[in-house]
């Protein structure tokens, strides 16, 4: 069990390093079993001297997650629930995000998993697609968009106006 003093100190080292929210850092603390007195004491001072915001981590997640996770706005969303991050501060950086940039991410992995799957149909094709990106988090509109961009871009697609026969 560790002192409030060595806590605080482990925990402002960590947030140092790299973004933390205060759901992370207080789930260290319960396991470190501190008392209730005490984590709101280090939770307070941790966000008083600017180590711990959430808005900030919350900014620094959507970007890591979006641009190298390859994930869409749900996943995101649902993994900032998970954290605890409050509704107003997660719906505001998920705004920030345009659907350009989703499409940009959207776009190529649609584009390379089209290579690998397996379909007797477009249309089976395209539902098995459709999948791929729901279950990475991405929106159905952004989905729809990159898949009609992706069949007007698919010259082996036999009903392509420049398939050669």
């Amino acid at each position: 069990m560790k002192t409030e003093n060595d806590a605080y100190l482990t925990l402002a080292a960590l947030c140092a390093q790299g973004e933390h929210c205060q759901y992370e850092m207080t789930e260290k603390m319960r396991r470190w079993e501190l008392s209730d007195e005490a984590q709101a004491r280090i939770m307070q001072r941790l966000v008083s001297e600017r180590y711990i915001d959430d808005e900030r981590y919350a900014r620094a997640f959507v970007k890591d997650k979006v641009r190298y996770n390859k994930w869409g706005r749900r996943k995101v969303e649902q993994a900032l629930w998970q954290k605890r991050i409050d509704d107003d501060i997660r719906q505001r950086v998920l705004n920030e995000v345009d659907d350009e940039e989703y499409l940009n991410v959207l776009r190529p992995l649609l584009h390379q998993k089209r290579k690998t799957v397996k379909a007797a149909s477009d249309y089976e094709r395209n539902q098995k697609l459709m999948r791929f990106a729901l279950n990475r988090g991405f929106t159905f509109d952004i989905i729809r968009q990159c898949l009609n961009i992706e069949d007007s871009d698919n010259p082996e697609d036999p009903e392509h106006p420049e398939h050669p026969e």
